[in-house]
């Protein structure tokens, strides 16, 4: 049997973690211009973007890397640990260091999208995240 849902007709839901207001906001709102019907929670730090990973089970978490409280490579791993099969991208200045590599790597992280944003590159990372999240539903039925 096969099994097919059409992002555009299916509601799924995004959390961005993002420090900076500035940045948060603006992609936030290229997230909804882009992705209508994608369901957006936002959080300014990883305890906040894991409080609302833990009540709302986002689809996609989309976190930068350095922020205060908790960073965005501890927050993802606590989440991994909750839901080994999240799906997880990483957004950062900090994405070709070896050390965040291999740190997102080895918790499972393989959405890497470079600080500035290139929204293209936003843009095809949550489409792709989102086949992955398909993929896991339509597998998981």
């Amino acid at each position: 049997m096969a099994c097919y849902l059409d992002p555009q007709d299916t509601v799924f839901s995004l959390l961005a973690v993002e420090d900076d207001p500035v940045a948060r906001d603006l992609m936030g709102k290229a997230i909804c211009y882009a992705f209508p019907k994608l369901r957006l929670l936002t959080a300014e730090n990883g305890v906040a973007g894991l409080e609302l990973y833990k009540e709302h089970r986002p689809d996609i978490v989309l976190t930068d890397v350095r922020m205060p409280v908790m960073d965005g490579i501890a927050m993802a791993a606590e989440i991994k640990r909750l839901d080994p099969e999240a799906v997880i991208a990483v957004v950062s200045a900090y994405c070709d260091t070896a050390q965040y590599i291999s740190s997102a790597e080895a918790i499972g992280i393989h959405h890497y999208i470079r600080k500035p944003v290139d929204f293209d590159a936003l843009f095809a990372t949550i489409r792709d995240c989102l086949g992955e999240v398909i993929t896991d539903q339509c597998c998981a039925g």
